[in-house]
């Protein structure tokens, strides 16, 4: 039996020591150290190499998505999250297929998350979950806060025409320099924007980043093929297909994951 050396990182004494009593009845886990301190807990990470890091998002004033930033690809071991309301970090975390805790959680919510634990060790190279971990952290960066409100409506242009357009509908957004190119159905519109103001307006939806300058609205997927090199290629609800890149294919491979029977 393999045993997986955990670290616990939370500022709240309460919730390490539910983490703590719920890893001690699996006999799989040993947990090798408690931490309320970013810093401290960082260069302890650093020093034990842990295969588990169960992390708070909000670690008093400190984030804990910052330190996680900060372990390098070697350093990557399978990340927990957990937090009480950081609503727009999970919404990342579940396109990026990246394991989290909502709290409050019960012993059947805790096992149920080291199940996909103990199924991502076993199945998981170093660099497949640093691009999960990464995918996330890029979804994270690009959300806005959560006070903002993103717009259900756009307005964009087709043949010198200003249309309003339903968010929800859009099936991928493409960035192009200064201009994003907005596909609906057989129709392509464009608007001056950045892909990465694009992708706050499109926040609310489940937008996956296929590509350095491609998003797809997940609703509106209807096909996935694979290319002779691996790459997925995606036929959208109006009949569009795009193709991912080669330096997304291991975040898209675990978005689409999720989509299987069972997979929750």
């Amino acid at each position: 039996m393999t045993v997986l050396d955990a670290i616990i990182v939370d500022d709240e004494p309460a919730a390490r020591r539910t983490l703590r009593e719920f890893c001690e009845r699996e006999p799989d886990l040993r947990i090798v150290g408690e931490y309320a301190d970013a810093a401290e807990a960082l260069n302890a990470i650093r020093a034990a190499a842990p295969n588990l890091l169960f992390l708070d998002i909000q670690i008093g004033t400190a984030s804990g998505v910052e330190l996680a930033r900060a372990l390098g690809p070697d350093d990557a071991p399978i990340i927990v999250f957990v937090t009480a309301h950081d609503r727009y970090a999970i919404d990342a975390f579940e396109v990026s297929a990246i394991d989290y805790l909502l709290k409050p959680f019960d012993e059947e919510r805790f096992r149920k998350t080291l199940g996909r634990v103990r199924h991502r060790w076993q199945t998981e190279s170093v660099a497949e979950r640093h691009a999960a971990i990464a995918s996330a952290f890029e979804q994270v960066a690009t959300a806005a806060p959560a006070q903002a409100q993103a717009p259900s409506r756009l307005l964009a242009e087709s043949g010198g025409r200003m249309c309003m357009l339903d968010v929800a509908d859009i099936e991928a957004i493409e960035g192009d320099r200064n201009y994003v190119r907005l596909t609906l159905g057989r129709d392509i519109f464009h608007t001056r924007s950045t892909l990465q103001q694009a992708e706050r307006a499109f926040q609310l939806q489940p937008i996956l980043k296929i590509s350095r300058s491609c998003l797809i609205n997940m609703n509106h997927v209807r096909e996935v093929g694979r290319t002779p090199r691996g790459d997925f290629i995606f036929v959208l609800a109006g009949g569009a297909t795009v193709t991912s890149s080669e330096g997304f294919r291991d975040s898209v491979r675990q978005c689409l994951a999720r989509f299987k029977v069972g997979a929750a």
